[in-house]
């Protein structure tokens, strides 16, 4: 059973990926654990295509993340194409923790929102 959900009623991880002229905004949700992260992963290589400027990561709705998914982002970030920088925005406080004990926070840069992210030119 997952937190807050009935039974087999889990929202899928990847909600939306959009095309934006400062790049791309692959935004997630609900929980990010070893049953999605296969997902999630497949979303990120796929948004990475054409080697996008930015390739931001929206975490506004996402309420759980496991290490199986923080091991996801990882390898994102390595599989970027040259030229194209993986950030991260909008994690709620526990994604933000996750983060920190994990000692993924330093090698991630972090937005406190997607437009933010989009803004920034590294």
């Amino acid at each position: 059973m997952t937190r807050g959900e009935p039974e087999g009623l889990r929202r899928p991880p990847v909600e939306s990926v959009e095309r934006r002229d400062s790049g791309v905004v692959v935004r997630l949700g609900g929980e990010l654990d070893l049953y999605n992260s296969a997902e999630v992963g497949s979303a990120l290589d796929e948004a990475g295509t054409g080697a996008p400027p930015q390739l931001v990561v929206d975490l506004t709705e996402v309420v759980f993340v496991d290490s199986t998914a923080l091991g996801t982002l990882v390898e994102a970030k390595k599989g970027v194409p040259q030229g194209t920088r993986l950030v991260l925005a909008a994690p709620n406080a526990e994604v933000t923790r996750a983060l920190e004990v994990s000692g993924l926070g330093q090698h991630f840069e972090v937005f406190d929102s997607v437009e933010d992210a989009l803004a920034s030119t590294g």
